[in-house]
């Protein structure tokens, strides 16, 4: 440690790619195509190239062998410095948070004075897998000594061996998608259809309106010629999306479609976060800082949501910065399905659940529902798993320097029962 002083944690922006559906518009690019361009992005709105930024940490869910360096080589496509250092990390549908909140935590630590938060996602570029015993004889075939040899291993391949296995989106404990988790979830919380549908055309509409208006352009860097997200619905409203097959479970009980739930998503994004004195020396003003972050967990395997631990996360973060839940200006919810969004609102209304599983004498409350994602989230501008958090990051920086003051709070659930939320304040 360089000295004792705690410093603050400075959110100086980001900018991101425009996301796009699975198999669409950024079908033939990989993570590391997404991830430079974010990156370079970033270079280019700050000024960067070749200066010195102390750390990047960035990540990817849908990963192929190669991307085991993915943050290091995506700095090398840039015109970053090549002496900048980047770690790959990986926590789901939180990573980039995380990211942020490690940086941030060596930032007010005085071990560094920038960096930045990245993650990228493309389902479209999915590893395809094969049965193990395949792999092994490729393997055995590329290791032959001698053509007999290789011939003789190749003779054995048969045709069911080219079959790949298809990817497999299922919680390994349980067995279940995240969709089915959500559905199990919406019909404990009692959620009804109507209720998810409202509000993914309210998300729609939110970011239709801010694009209109103008407030996501600088928050934007063209990729692939594409300027603008290709999942927002502009017309959409809940007539047409009650006309919807259920997704996840096609009995009358089910409820998350595809209208409500966030869809297979391809995208990057990236945040340069600093110490108030390199902001200074840089020329760089203050969006808003840092202050708090915790990152909890849940047992889903014993009936807990799979996505109900931002509910825990909150508590103990509340805790730790003396607020109360209903003391913020702005509320960024990570809209994986409309249905975990509206069950994490209701557990935190409700007294039992907050007695008895956050330890609380009362609930946390209820907050104001037109403060909650302003300019829409995830159901509309799609979810670039690893992407979305330092999308949400930026997006609420962005939104307290235009307000000039505030506080906001960022909530993210992700795979294997972990939620992940962050404080900002300006």
């Amino acid at each position: 440690m360089k000295n004792n002083k705690l410093h603050r944690v400075a959110i100086l922006g980001g900018v991101r790619t425009p996301f796009c559906r699975s198999n669409t518009l950024y079908q033939d690019l990989s993570n590391l195509d997404l991830l430079s361009t974010t990156l370079q992005g970033l270079v280019d709105r700050f000024d960067l190239a070749g200066k010195p930024v102390d750390e990047v940490f960035a990540g990817a869910v849908t990963t192929h062998s190669k991307d085991w360096n993915l943050a290091r080589e995506a700095v090398l496509s840039t015109r970053l410095s090549p002496l900048t250092p980047a770690t790959t990390l990986m926590q789901a549908c939180g990573t980039s948070l995380q990211a942020a909140m490690i940086l941030a935590a060596k930032i007010a630590a005085g071990h560094i004075e920038c960096g930045i938060a990245a993650g990228t996602d493309s389902t479209s570029d999915a590893p395809i897998v094969f049965k193990r015993k395949f792999a092994q004889r490729l393997i055995k075939i590329s290791k032959a000594r001698s053509v007999g040899e290789r011939l003789k291993l190749i003779s054995g391949i048969r045709p069911g061996d080219f079959m790949p296995q298809p990817p497999n989106p299922a919680e390994p404990r349980t067995g279940l998608t995240m969709g089915q988790h959500g559905e199990l979830m919406a019909k404990q919380w009692n959620i009804t259809r109507k209720e998810q549908d409202t509000l993914a055309v309210e998300s729609h509409h939110k970011a239709v309106a801010a694009y209109d208006d103008g407030k996501l352009d600088s928050l934007i860097v063209p990729c692939a010629g594409v300027w603008r997200d290709n999942n927002l619905r502009p017309d959409t409203n809940v007539e047409q999306l009650s006309k919807l097959r259920t997704a996840f479970d096609r009995s009358d009980q089910g409820t998350l479609t595809a209208g409500n739930s966030t869809p297979l998503t391809d995208g990057a994004s990236s945040v340069l976060l600093a110490n108030e004195e390199w902001a200074e020396n840089n020329g760089i003003p203050v969006l808003a800082y840092l202050t708090y972050s915790q990152t909890a967990a849940v047992d889903f395997t014993e009936g807990e949501g799979l996505l109900m631990a931002p509910t825990v996360a909150m508590k103990q973060m509340l805790k730790q910065a003396n607020r109360s839940l209903q003391d913020f200006d702005i509320y960024e919810i990570h809209e994986a399905f409309a249905a975990q969004v509206l069950c994490t609102l209701k557990a935190w209304e409700d007294p039992d659940y907050c007695n008895n599983r956050l330890g609380l004498e009362k609930s946390l409350g209820a907050i104001d529902r037109k403060k909650l994602n302003p300019r829409g989230s995830s159901l509309a501008v799609g979810h670039p798993f690893a992407a979305t958090g330092a999308r949400i990051l930026n997006d609420l920086a962005d939104q307290l320097a235009e307000r000039g003051s505030g506080s906001g709070v960022i909530s993210i659930c992700t795979a294997g029962g972990m939620g992940v939320t962050a404080i900002l304040e300006r």
